[in-house]
């Protein structure tokens, strides 16, 4: 459901089976400004949590190997957060449980010493040095600091709706849940990135949020979004819209669907929505996402008997990072997900009818949030 918002979905979610073989994270991309010169940066704010009923005083991280000799599953709050294009780069800072603060019900809230995450603000720091990031290649991460301090204004929801109901999140039937409460998010407040500072205004950040949760992470993983959109047939910036596109591989269960994706356009205030969980609306899905030396590749159709959206994006891999993540029984299975912030691209919708088919608009993209990451089985 497009632009359906509900913060029950937020809240944390790593209870009964998966407070034990399960991760939940909150997720944050924009754009900000350098103070001085101008110069815009893309940037990212991740807090990942992970088998909270495994931790204790220290995180346990999966990746050294006296865990995985004794077969120490991950346990901790991780934030995450970076920079895309020059240097792009993410930063990694771990707490144990035992020094986590999570609401409990709607509202969420996160707090971890001086970081903190809710529905309306967020702020911290992390800080690797070259030397820390060489000696612990478990913190998966390179060096450089960071530090924010930002407001946070949901604007337009994507809610995938049976998808991630809550009879199916409580059983974690699904192998991963998507819920995208701000998939246009006015950030406003500052990074201080590496010393220099970049300040983040509503109305050039091209913001978004959403959370993921469940077992594992899909492959091949996909997503593609932007709300920096402009109509090649009008010439008019569209500031009231947003598309939204993710999935790959779901499973429920033992069952597995193949190349599945969720997708939604939020098009000056309309909803189109291309949503395989709901069977009724005979969606039909086909992609390609392709590496070549330089780029990473996507193309989507998605289609149902009423509007069909078609999706080209490309990042220049130079702007990328392989971003690292591991998963709740310790396995680090993704070892080439590539993750973006400034993709660009089109997107065309049309109408479909017994008369033919009819373009709504012919859109170009910039400012792309962009993902693709594939592991063989």
């Amino acid at each position: 459901m497009v632009n359906k918002s509900d913060i029950q979905r937020d809240v944390f979610m790593l209870t009964g089976p998966l407070a034990s073989c399960g991760y939940d994270w909150w997720w944050h991309s924009f754009t900000g400004r350098h103070r001085e010169t101008g110069a815009e940066k893309a940037f990212f704010i991740e807090f990942f949590t992970c088998n909270p009923a495994l931790g204790g005083d220290e995180p346990v991280l999966g990746q050294l190997p006296e865990n995985q000799r004794e077969d120490r599953k991950p346990s901790y709050l991780m934030i995450k957060a970076g920079a895309w294009g020059e240097g792009a780069v993410q930063l990694h800072r771990f707490f144990g449980w035992n020094h986590v603060r999570i609401a409990d019900g709607a509202p969420f809230s996160v707090e971890a010493e001086d970081c903190s995450l809710s529905e309306t603000q967020t702020s911290g720091a992390v800080e690797v040095s070259p030397g820390e990031a060489l000696a612990h290649p478990e913190w998966m991460c390179g060096s450089g600091s960071m530090r924010w301090d930002l407001q946070i204004d949901k604007k337009i929801a994507y809610n995938v709706g049976f998808g991630a109901s809550k009879p199916l999140r409580q059983s974690g039937a699904f192998e991963m849940f998507w819920h995208a409460e701000g998939m246009k998010t006015l950030y406003s407040g500052k990074v201080e990135w590496n010393g220099e500072t970049y300040l983040v205004d509503p109305a050039t950040c091209y913001g978004y949020a959403d959370k993921n949760w469940g077992k594992d992470f899909t492959s091949p993983w996909v997503w593609l979004s932007s709300n920096n959109l402009h109509s090649n047939l009008t010439g008019n910036k569209l500031n009231h819209s947003v598309f939204n596109i993710g999935g790959g591989r779901p499973k429920i269960g033992n069952l597995v669907l193949n190349r599945k994706l969720l997708g939604a356009f939020y098009y000056q205030g309309k909803s189109y929505e291309f949503n395989f969980s709901k069977f009724w609306t005979l969606t039909r899905t086909d992609f390609s996402c392709r590496e070549t030396d330089t780029e990473i590749h996507w193309h989507v159709k998605q289609e149902t008997p009423l509007h069909r959206m078609e999706t080209d994006v490309t990042c220049e891999k130079k702007n990328m990072l392989l971003i690292q993540y591991e998963s709740p029984d310790g396995a680090k299975r993704h070892k080439r997900l590539w993750n973006g912030g400034d993709g660009k691209g089109t997107v065309k919708l049309y109408e479909l009818g017994l008369g033919g088919e009819t373009l709504i608009d012919d859109v170009t993209a910039r400012n792309i949030g962009c993902e693709y990451g594939q592991y063989e089985s």
